[in-house]
């Protein structure tokens, strides 16, 4: 090329050249020295080439040889990476590129981007100054492996620079759940340790409804992937999540319902329950047959406290004192608060189930089996809509011979629901053991204790003028006079027939009234299956098969019918502990 040519092209680069010198050095002296040298070894090479196509791209490449050059002989580097291995990443300026250090930071976080195993070689290679051999050692691959590795990191470095990162708007508007709930035996952890933090929520509603990527997570979170790998892995292990490839999507019900799901649901409920829980507390309370002696309990019988039995200051022991042995029949009003939601929920016909629970259910290493399912949003509630507050259940666990079956609602005693759900099958086994003895022989002093401190029984003495025969009397021990008697005050149904017996009622009044729930649910399905990812459907169609039976939100609804028009009184405060508590046959 002629040297007037040559001498054109570079006047029209002597700027854009300075600039790119500038905002690689860190003072102006180094800059101008980086820029006539860049210049001048691009002039000489114009001269002695006539065969260079693209003079824009052959300016640059010398540009960045000695910019590379330039740092080593100064014995510069960018984040620990020599710049002579990483100069095809620094592309010829962009507009929107301030300066040095804002490429050296896009590269820092680039590196966040790779593969925890690509991480891992980079800074080990990088950073520490290990060799390859050493790296292979420590990780238990080949060298081969590691070379392998660090060749396609410097890919994905490049490919990331090349890009711009976006966040969604979970950076600066992160969900919370509204609400969770398991339908299933929980684990030996409780959904509080799965879902610990707003970002192991986040990361789930992420991949709500589409696979993403650890990385892409991490777009969507605005954090380094660093900060989710470790939860995105635990999710995954306890089936919160599962993997396609390296893509992750949620595996549980997160449901996003909207103002009009909600009226539908509010609705659907209110009308079945206005006429269902109504003539099934009139179908109870029209004849004699809470008086019934196989429905036992002894609610309104005398009372001990628990530290009372502890201390042996109930009579428990060596008994001298006589009681007056009178145990009035239990309250029909406590006796609905558990016969109304136990009739609605078990009561119907036996219906071919199109999804069965093993289906559906998840099978967690920490011993759970279970459906999960969370809520997320904050749609406008509809008026006098009904909030299920401190809801748990229906519960029920059986020991071959006999079934305890309970819910626990907002009337009931506080309690710890977490504690009751991780404890609830052990603490069931031992009460239906202890109820079991109780009908033979004295428990300990500790046994009635415990059961007492439940609410689950009043202990005292059996006295003169106490009938053996009485509703809910559970001797302990003999019939010699001045033993212990304990008094059940949950609701005890004696056979298997007055069970069914109960039951015919709420099947028949579901039978009568068949047409109506069918046609009240329609709307309800329509709009909540809108609020469920496509993936999920059919743990969300498990999940209907059960309304108006075992269904905590149809219970809800007849019990709030009931409170609301005064058929159900509410229960005073001694009785909350035992509520809506009850022991059958199996």
């Amino acid at each position: 090329m002629h040297k007037a040519e040559a001498e054109k092209i570079m006047e029209r680069f002597l700027k854009p050249v300075l600039g790119f010198a500038m905002k690689r050095c860190r003072s102006d002296e180094d800059a101008e020295d980086l820029s006539q040298e860049i210049i001048l070894k691009a002039y000489k090479a114009l001269i002695l080439h006539d065969d260079i196509d693209d003079v824009n791209g052959f300016i640059w490449r010398v540009a960045h040889n000695t910019l590379s050059n330039y740092y080593r002989a100064v014995q510069k580097s960018v984040i620990g990476i020599p710049v002579d291995e990483v100069a095809e990443l620094l592309e010829a300026p962009r507009a929107d590129e301030d300066d040095t250090e804002e490429t050296v930071n896009r590269l820092r976080s680039e590196i966040a981007y790779l593969s925890k195993q690509q991480r891992e070689i980079v800074v080990a290679y990088y950073f520490d100054n290990k060799k390859q051999e050493q790296i292979a050692r420590e990780l238990g691959i080949s060298v081969g492996t590691v070379k392998w590795h660090l060749f396609e990191a410097k890919k994905e470095l490049k490919k990331g620079m090349e890009i711009m990162r976006e966040a969604s708007d979970l950076k600066f508007n992160p969900i919370k759940f509204a609400a969770y709930g398991i339908n299933g035996s929980v684990g030996t952890k409780s959904p509080d340790e799965f879902f610990r933090s707003v970002l192991s929520q986040n990361i789930c509603y992420s991949i709500r409804n589409t696979p993403k990527t650890t990385n892409e997570i991490a777009d969507d979170l605005g954090v380094s992937p660093v900060f989710i790998e470790g939860e995105v892995e635990f999710l995954e292990e306890y089936g919160f999540l599962k993997k396609k490839k390296n893509k992750y999507i949620i595996n549980f019900l997160l449901e996003e319902p909207t103002t009009e799901t909600l009226i539908a649901e509010n609705n659907m409920y209110r009308t079945v329950a206005a006429t269902y829980a109504n003539e099934l507390f009139d179908a109870l309370t029209s004849g004699n047959l809470l008086d019934d002696e196989r429905i036992m309990c002894r609610m309104s019988g005398m009372r001990n406290d628990a530290s009372e039995i502890r201390n042996g200051t109930s009579g428990m022991s060596d008994v001298k004192e006589k009681s007056t042995g009178t145990h009035a029949p239990a309250e029909k009003n406590f006796l609905l608060w558990t016969l109304i939601p136990f009739i609605a929920a078990c009561s119907g016909e036996p219906c071919e189930k199109k999804i069965s629970f093993d289906e559906v259910a998840t099978i967690r290493p920490d011993g759970g089996v279970n459906i999960f399912k969370a809520s997320v949003g904050t749609p406008e509630t509809p008026k006098e809509y009904v909030q299920m507050k401190n809801w748990c259940g229906p519960m029920w666990n059986t020991d071959g011979k006999n079934t305890i079956w309970q819910i626990v609602t907002e009337w009931s005693d506080d309690i710890d629901r977490v504690e009751l759900m991780m404890r609830y099958a052990e603490n069931c086994q031992r009460i239906l053991e202890l109820y079991e003895r109780s009908k033979t022989e004295r428990l300990s002093k500790e046994e009635y204790a415990w059961l007492a401190e439940k609410g689950l029984v009043k202990v005292g003495d059996r006295g003169e003028g106490a009938g053996s025969g009485e509703k809910g009397l559970i001797k302990a021990g003999t019939q010699n006079e001045g033993e212990v008697d304990c008094s059940w005050q949950i609701v005890i149904l004696k056979d298997k027939e007055i069970a069914e017996k109960l039951l015919n009622i709420g099947t028949k009044l579901k039978k009568k009234h068949e047409k109506m729930f069918e046609e009240a649910k329609q709307e309800y399905i329509s709009e909540a299956m809108k609020c469920v990812p496509p993936h999920m459907r059919k743990a969300k169609e498990f999940e209907m098969q059960y309304m108006f039976g075992a269904d905590g939100r149809f219970l809800l609804h007849c019990l709030k019918t009931l409170v609301k028009n005064g058929k159900l009184k509410e229960p005073a405060r001694d009785q909350k502990k035992s509520l809506t508590t009850m022991i059958m046959p199996a």
